[in-house]
């Protein structure tokens, strides 16, 4: 299930196919473990040089053995559909309120390309990106004075953030998610819960970590 959520609330809630149609969606728009080892067929000579072999062998096999059973008792693996598979958890929000030069340093130190922006309350009211941030219509001329330079860093991130923003939910399938991302441009989405409240972000990066690294992406079946 997608939703679009602005300074005013959520906007809009429906499937993809509805999601196209919202004006302010296309506004946007512009804009590895260690595997088991597979048991060895010992070769058949006297008993006691069998036994001996196979007691070495098990002595320098059994560590890894170890590791990689221990791995396999404690992944449960399941293939990945989901947005709640793939998206990043614990995820840094910008609040509203937030100066624009303190939002850009906050987005730098943690290398990060965007945040959802949330309200006092911590629910969604937009994204934040730093490409956004150097976009030319937002900056003063080269020759401006300092003071119209202060004034655009001090003003608040709500002036320049996207809003309405599309945001996804947990459980929503990760090929429409993909399809989204492709039609609006966008580097990711905020996952919500039904009340705005973010938990999570689902980037184009962790979608493409999944299907490099985990076989069981069940993205085409």
């Amino acid at each position: 299930m997608f939703s679009v959520y602005g300074v005013t609330g959520r906007v809009f809630k429906g499937a993809m196919e509805e999601l196209r149609q919202v004006t302010a969606v296309g506004a946007v728009a512009r804009t590895r473990g260690i595997e088991p080892l597979s048991p060895q067929v010992m070769p058949e000579t006297t008993a006691g040089s069998t036994a001996s072999h196979a007691a070495a062998s098990a002595g320098r096999r059994s560590p890894l053995a170890a590791y990689a059973q221990a791995g396999a008792a404690q992944t449960q693996r399941h293939p990945l559909s989901k947005v709640v598979d793939v998206m990043s958890r614990g995820v840094t929000s910008v609040p509203a309120d937030m100066p624009v030069l303190d939002a850009w340093q906050l987005l730098a130190a943690q290398g990060l390309g965007q945040a959802p922006v949330v309200d006092a309350r911590g629910w969604l009211v937009g994204l934040l990106t730093r490409a956004d941030l150097l976009q030319p219509d937002k900056l003063p001329l080269p020759g401006a004075n300092s003071l119209v330079w202060r004034a655009m860093l001090n003003q608040p991130v709500a002036d320049i953030m996207w809003t309405p923003v599309p945001a996804v939910g947990p459980d929503t399938d990760l090929r429409r998610v993909a399809r989204v991302l492709l039609d609006t441009h966008l580097p990711g989405l905020p996952v919500v819960n039904d009340d705005g409240t973010v938990t999570g972000f689902v980037s184009r990066t962790d979608i493409l970590r999944a299907v490099v690294n985990d076989p069981p992406l069940d993205l085409w079946s």
